[in-house]
């Protein structure tokens, strides 16, 4: 009997150990602190896709600086798919492509950071990239320690080719990846919203994309031929439902890189620019600044609409109400004012004859109000950079199709 209990006692301790190191975790997650407001700046895919090298990065990163894109908050510079070799080395460290890179990714980096600038890179989360490129899986930790040894502060992480792993855990991983190699790196989850990453991804990234790939136009879906869609910009504003409760200070909704400048109509460029401001989107542009013209360079400095997307208050934007085709979308502000903006939807030219007091404002998700009928606000067009009244008055205005008109409403 004593034999037995001495066998028993042991096998319980054994358990008990096994256990013990079954039931550990791990307590790394994100760097915070990294993207208190939604990051800017520019990133190589919406234009160029794979048809990236040296000569583009550091022309873009020049005109960054020269054009005043840099002084309006546009700080990082990221390469999308397409900049590594088609295959790892023999110790299985990416390699950035010799012929598009000739002089390697980190004089690249180098010369990014000299123009005070900041460098991100991609990869994703599968075997393989969306374009065929070596992907990250099975690779985190060593392809951490890679970038961080770049002196990377940026990394895209895409959702290609992951047959078999749930999106969740392989992000987690890949943060833990980062905050081990111990260079802060802003982690962007590219993972289109499939798995609903505003649900779990605030310990594990910076941002996270909430739909499919963009399409520069106003509200379209464009279909491609291998069964998946791109979507036009008003689509994504309108996809995910009840979400913005979900994004804040170093944990933003991403509606995707912006497509001003490609494309679309000025006007179009101007509604697109507003709306993810309204909705505290990161404002990545995917423009080709060397062509770029004077007017889409003063919709993407325009320093009235920048403030309202880098709001300290970090509170995305809602619909509150549709009259005749025209979409008012309110924003809470952190001195107490707010953005409103009016969006017209539709094909034709609209008259707006909007009656503040029957419109007061109540965010559901955040707890703030505005009773026109009780307090006065005086109005500020932010795109003409003028008065334009108060709110003891109804707002009367005319606005052409897709156009937008954006306020500010200051108590």
């Amino acid at each position: 009997m004593k034999k037995i209990l001495i066998t028993l006692c042991i096998s319980a301790i054994t358990f008990l150990g096994f256990a013990q190191g079954n039931t550990r975790t791990q307590e790394l997650g994100k760097y915070e602190g990294l993207a208190m407001t939604p990051p800017m700046g520019w990133n190589s895919w919406n234009t160029f896709g794979t048809n990236i090298d040296e000569k583009l990065v550091k022309e873009t990163a020049d005109i960054m600086v020269s054009s005043g894109m840099a002084a309006a908050g546009y700080n990082y510079i990221v390469l999308d798919d397409g900049w590594m070799a088609k295959e790892r080395d023999e110790n299985g460290n990416l390699v950035p492509d010799p012929i598009k890179f000739p002089n390697g990714m980190k004089v690249l980096i180098d010369y990014v950071h000299s123009k005070g600038l900041k460098f991100g890179l991609y990869n994703c989360a599968g075997t393989h990239t969306c374009a065929g490129y070596p992907g990250t899986r099975g690779y985190e930790y060593q392809d951490a320690r890679f970038y961080a040894n770049l002196g990377v502060d940026f990394l895209k992480y895409d959702w290609c080719n992951t047959a078999g792993i749930t999106a969740k855990e392989a992000y987690t991983t890949m943060s833990n990846a980062l905050k081990k190699a111990g260079r802060p790196i802003v982690f962007s989850l590219c993972e289109w919203g499939d798995n609903q990453p505003w649900e779990w991804g605030k310990p594990v990234g910076n941002l996270w994309r909430i739909s499919g790939d963009i399409y520069p136009c106003f509200d379209c879906e464009f279909k491609h031929p291998e069964n998946w869609s791109s979507w036009g910009f008003m689509k994504i504003a309108e996809m995910r439902k009840d979400i913005r409760k979900f994004s804040g200070p170093d944990h933003w909704n991403d509606f995707d890189m912006m497509e001003v400048g490609n494309e679309m109509t000025t006007i179009e460029d101007r509604s697109h620019f507003a709306m993810w401001c309204m909705l505290a989107s990161p404002l990545i542009a995917g423009n080709d600044f060397r062509k770029m013209k004077p007017e889409t360079l003063a919709i993407l400095t325009n320093k009235n609409l920048i403030a309202v997307n880098q709001d300290k208050l970090g509170i995305q934007g809602f619909k509150l109400t549709v009259e005749d085709g025209v979409e008012v979308w309110v924003k809470p502000l952190s001195d107490g004012a707010w953005a409103v903006t009016f969006l017209n939807r539709t094909e034709l030219p609209k008259t707006i004859n909007f009656d503040w007091k029957k419109h007061p404002i109540k965010d559901a998700d955040f707890g703030f109000e505005a009773d026109f009928a009780k307090n006065t606000y005086q109005l500020q067009d932010l795109w003409k950079n003028k008065s334009a009244g108060s709110t003891k008055k109804n707002f009367a205005a005319s606005i052409i199709a897709h156009d937008v008109i954006t306020l500010k409403l200051i108590p």
